[in-house]
């Protein structure tokens, strides 16, 4: 499986941007799909989740309302509309994907899959 993640950029605080993350080479019937960042310095974090079968959603608590994660027209691909972004939300942003739910949707280590990551820079 490849992801193939888009969108990133340089924006002003208050501004929005939608990153996009393509699967190839699997189905995604019943797996899930998310985003995680990694800021300088820091460990990386979980952002947004999407249970495939359903559509089922998740979130981290700073999204705050300003993410949303969807699936988009395209098959096997769901995008991250991030708007009203902060300087705090710079980070390089990975999509990640499993092949089946699971409660650990927030944890890193319980992807199977990665995408190469792209670069979010807000300014203040």
């Amino acid at each position: 499986v490849q992801l193939q993640a888009s969108g990133g950029g340089l924006v002003q605080a208050g501004d929005s941007l939608r990153l996009s993350c393509a699967a190839s080479g699997r189905t995604f019937s019943s797996g899930t799909m998310a985003w995680f960042r990694q800021a300088p310095g820091k460990e990386r974090e979980f952002v947004a989740a999407l249970r495939w079968s359903d559509g089922s959603t998740f979130y981290a608590d700073f999204v705050k309302g300003r993410f949303t994660i969807s699936r988009a027209d395209a098959k096997d691909t769901v995008n991250l509309q991030m708007d009203t972004l902060e300087p705090e939300d710079t980070a390089i942003y990975f999509c990640a994907a499993r092949p089946s739910y699971s409660h650990s949707y927030y944890q890193a280590p319980s992807y199977s899959w990665w995408g190469q990551g792209t670069q979010v820079t807000v300014s203040s």
